[in-house]
């Protein structure tokens, strides 16, 4: 081997906001916030402001390696710790706060998050939790001095813990293969497992979401994040908006259509992005008020299956382009974006769109994209062909935090668990999933779990929970219950057992009596039921 000439800098994360702060200072990020008035702040001013939380942590005693944990909306201070924690060679692990208590405690545990960042919202959430947290010694409420509330857990005030420090920070530099953001998924049976995403793949993340083929960034773009930064980082766009210089607006947990609204035609927001469930509330409040989406140019949407109704009518009515995405906690989340290519568009607009809204995207580059068949054979890219769907990618998964071995095989592929097919303009669709969870709103609901809590219901013999198509979440858990023989049981028995046991959004939207089919080898037959109620919820 001949060794490379060019200068080894690693790719860092805080690189992206010094580069922001530095040809894009003056670039606006406006941010919601609980409790309090808009900020308007920049890339600039966010960067001075980063500098101090950084020292701020360090007073707290973080260190390279600990890790810092938030329970946050979309907000500018949570945009800073994306920056200062990893910059500081320290994690940063954003906790979805939908979870179950027991699952946030054990996040919290098996990361052992030394200090907790949370919003003014959920101060209950961590007075309840706090006694079990064997790790935090820390706690800061993201807020400011007049909105402040220490409550039980003694938080500290985020605003005046950096007022107090000075402008101006020497970075330390960090391996680029270092950890720096770690996200844990669920939905499954089991405990969350945790994705350490490294500062390389965030940044080349970051610079590939940006190309053309996917959400085809540049400085005159207002991107405004609905999806959650606890959910994956917000897809990345926390860190594709910087790298290419747009303007952020940070919309904190206020995602109803007319708060949304609100700020998409007073910001200028060209491109947003969030679960279908989001534009379906926005799609209804533009067409009960008749207002029009201003600027908004481009809508990317993921987490469950785009309604094409959906897609057409942003198209048709308002003149947005929809893209729609695939990806998943373990590919930091990007995977495949529907753009089209001159050889689709070739065939004609029909066939065009039947590609792009039949399919979940096209191959990216960063992301090999592999289907397998039962036989452990390439599956041929035919777009009929159907088996398990493999990832790998520098932004791909190896191994889950703390995992005893890796989950990528030998060649670096990654089985993401979904059957799909590839077709030779490189679209992937998929046609089904090996685990049978349900997606709701763009969160995970076990099936599985669902059941556990209702078979030990009094009189209840099998109990089945499929997803039904939802016009509003996509999709909602339907319980079917076949009783002992002689059980005197209904719905309302049923509901009031599950109401104490399982959290207030996995209540099944339907309870229904049924003999539970079996497959031969005595499983539920979930197919059957699927096919069965697949219309209960629409009408």
């Amino acid at each position: 081997m001949i060794p490379g000439l060019m200068q080894p800098r690693p790719l860092q994360i805080i690189d992206i906001l010094k580069f922001a702060a530095t040809a894009h200072a003056g670039v606006e990020i406006v941010s919601r916030l609980v409790d309090e008035p808009i900020v308007r702040s920049s890339y600039g001013a966010e960067m001075a402001r980063t500098e101090r939380c950084a020292k701020a942590l360090q007073k707290l005693g973080v260190r390279s390696g600990d890790r810092v944990a938030t329970l946050a909306w979309n907000t500018h201070r949570h945009f800073e710790l994306f920056y200062a924690v990893p910059g500081l060679g320290a994690v940063l692990n954003t906790v979805n706060p939908r979870l179950f208590d027991e699952q946030i405690v054990y996040i919290l545990n098996h990361a052992e998050a030394r200090v907790l960042l949370f919003d003014k919202t959920f101060l209950p959430l961590v007075e309840r939790l706090a006694p079990q947290l064997t790790h935090v010694r820390t706690f800061v409420m993201l807020s400011g001095e007049g909105a402040h509330a220490a409550g039980a857990v003694g938080a500290l005030c985020y605003e005046a813990l950096i007022a107090a420090e000075q402008d101006g920070f020497v970075w330390p530099t960090v391996d680029e293969n270092a950890g720096a953001v770690l996200c844990y998924t669920s939905g499954t049976t089991g405990d969350p497992k945790g994705v350490l995403y490294s500062h390389r793949a965030v940044v080349l993340h970051a610079m590939a979401s940006g190309l053309a083929s996917a959400f085809g960034f540049s400085a005159f773009d207002v991107v405004m994040p609905c999806s959650s930064m606890f959910h994956a980082t917000a897809w990345g766009l926390p860190f594709a908006a910087p790298i290419n210089g747009c303007k952020l607006v940070l919309p904190c947990e206020k995602m109803d259509g007319a708060s949304l609204q609100e700020l998409i035609v007073s910001e200028g927001v060209t491109f947003s992005g969030g679960v279908p469930t989001i534009w379906t509330m926005y799609l209804a409040h533009l067409q009960q008020t008749g207002q029009r989406p201003g600027k908004l140019a481009r809508v990317v949407i993921g987490g469950s299956a785009v309604p094409r109704a959906m897609a057409e009518t942003f198209k048709t009515a308002y003149g947005v382009q929809v893209l729609q995405i695939w990806g998943m906690t373990e590919t930091t989340p990007l995977g495949v974006v529907a753009t089209a290519t001159p050889a689709l568009a070739a065939l004609g607009e029909d066939k065009l769109d039947d590609a792009i809204w039949t399919r979940q995207g096209r191959l990216q580059f960063g992301i090999e994209l592999r289907v397998v068949t039962d036989e452990g054979e390439d599956a041929p890219r035919d777009g009929e062909t159907s088996g398990a769907l493999m990832v790998r990618g520098p932004w791909t998964i190896q191994r889950y935090f703390r995992g005893a071995k890796d989950v990528a095989d030998a060649d670096g592929w990654f089985d993401t668990g979904d059957i799909a097919t590839l077709d030779s303009f490189g679209f992937m669709r998929i046609t089904d999933r090996k685990k049978d969870v349900i997606k709701s709103g763009g969160e995970w609901i076990s099936s599985i779990d669902l059941e556990n809590v209702a078979v030990a219901c009094p009189g209840v013999k099998i109990a089945a929970v499929i997803g039904a198509p939802h016009p509003k979440w996509e999709e909602r858990p339907v319980l079917v219950i076949e009783p002992h023989e002689g059980a005197a049981i209904t719905a309302e028995d049923v509901l009031a057992f599950l109401q104490p046991r399982i959290v207030k959004w996995w209540t099944p939207d339907a309870v229904v009596f049924d003999t539970v089919p079996l497959t031969a080898t005595g499983k539920i037959d979930k197919k059957v039921l699927r096919e069965r109620y697949k219309a209960l919820l629409t009408g």
